[in-house]
């Protein structure tokens, strides 16, 4: 049996998320892994598939799998965007969206009421879930992993330069930096003595990207990206 058959690359499409909880103090996050939107919505769209996969993150869950305690959302982030605040997290408008025009045709309030459920659910579980680990453990380490598109003139578009996108981001914008710098400096020279394809990596922190938010997260040098608040909703959600 191929390895790959492990993941969960075509889930059921009534899920939202799948958690899973071990003997740790490492969570892992891929919160735009998801590509999923369900049947009511198809008609209202704007976008099609593959336009939709410019923004998300297919696959990040790979890099978390093998982390006991891990969530992946299942449902795409033109869905229901759970890395944005309540308010923000159904793109409405093409502002909110990188210029896109999301939707063909305005949603209907059950619909929007329905996303919504969706992150309330999300940030409900997600609360036990820490709260559980920090019950254990006293503290915990979230690792939120995204990914960004660096062609952002499409697919056969040039490349964005190296020195406009390390090959892995490490978001600290939103954390005390000078608080945890022994534990991040030791994280970015540890996947910094990593070769891949001959070379090594090019791991930077503080490197802000484009977009709607801040990089707060790490972030794969693959697909697209540009990411918001979850770590900030992770704050919201432990200190009320």
């Amino acid at each position: 049996m191929s390895p790959f058959q492990e993941f969960t690359v075509n889930p059921d499409p009534a899920e939202w998320w799948s958690a899973h909880r071990g003997a740790s103090p490492i969570v892992g996050t891929a919160i735009h892994n998801g590509r999923h939107i369900r049947s009511d919505l198809q008609d209202f769209l704007g976008l099609s598939a593959d336009q939709r996969l410019r923004e998300e993150d297919p696959f990040t869950e790979f890099f978390i799998h093998d982390l006991p305690n891990r969530i992946v959302f299942h449902r795409s982030r033109f869905e229901i965007d759970i890395n944005r605040a309540r308010s923000g997290a159904i793109y409405l408008k093409p502002e909110q969206a990188w210029g896109l025009k999301v939707w063909a045709q305005q949603l209907s309030d059950d619909a929007i009421a329905a996303s919504l459920g969706i992150h309330d659910a999300y940030y409900a579980m997600l609360e036990t879930y820490l709260r559980g680990i920090e019950q254990q453990y006293s503290a915990f380490v979230l690792l939120d992993i995204h990914s960004y598109n660096h062609r952002r003139d499409g697919a056969e578009g040039p490349e964005m330069p190296f020195e406009k996108a390390p090959q892995i981001n490490i978001g600290t914008s939103s954390m005390d930096r000078q608080r945890w710098a022994p534990v991040l400096d030791a994280f970015i020279e540890q996947l910094r003595s990593f070769e891949f394809r001959g070379q090594r990596m090019d791991v930077r922190g503080k490197h802000r990207l484009s977009g709607q938010g801040r990089a707060d997260a790490l972030r794969p040098r693959t697909v697209p990206s540009n990411r918001l608040r979850h770590r900030n909703r992770v704050q919201e959600v432990l200190h009320g």
